[in-house]
């Protein structure tokens, strides 16, 4: 019997992951969406659902594209955050928000709309 763990994943099925399913783009998911706060790569790692090995990689990679930056060091982790400064990270995280909204649109114009009944209010 293979167990497995429950997925620490932060969400289900990123925008961007929806699109290009590789690990970069699960990380620049989770990244845009929590862009205010800075994370370990372990902690990248589990809420992307990806391995530390793979997210060590990319977020080097990343570094290197100025798409994310390093903001802090706690005991031996070393923080990072997605950088809303560079340009680059800028177009990712308006195309990221551009495939969520249609997304939505789509579902939304998909699903039957419901009429909820209103109570007769008592004279």
């Amino acid at each position: 019997m293979i167990r497995t763990k429950p997925s620490t994943k932060a969400m289900p099925d990123g925008p961007l992951e929806s699109m290009f399913p590789v690990a970069s783009s699960k990380l620049l998911d989770f990244l845009s969406t929590h862009k205010r706060w800075d994370y370990s790569v372990s902690d990248i790692a589990k809420y992307s659902g990806v391995s530390f090995k793979t997210a060590l990689a990319q977020v080097k990679k990343l570094e290197v594209q100025d798409v994310v930056v390093r903001t802090r060091t706690v005991g031996n982790a070393t923080m990072y955050q997605f950088n809303m400064d560079s340009k680059q990270a800028h177009y990712i995280d308006k195309l990221i928000n551009e495939i969520a909204t249609r997304r939505i649109r789509e579902t939304l114009e998909s699903k039957p709309t419901m009429k909820i009944k209103q109570k007769k209010k008592k004279s």
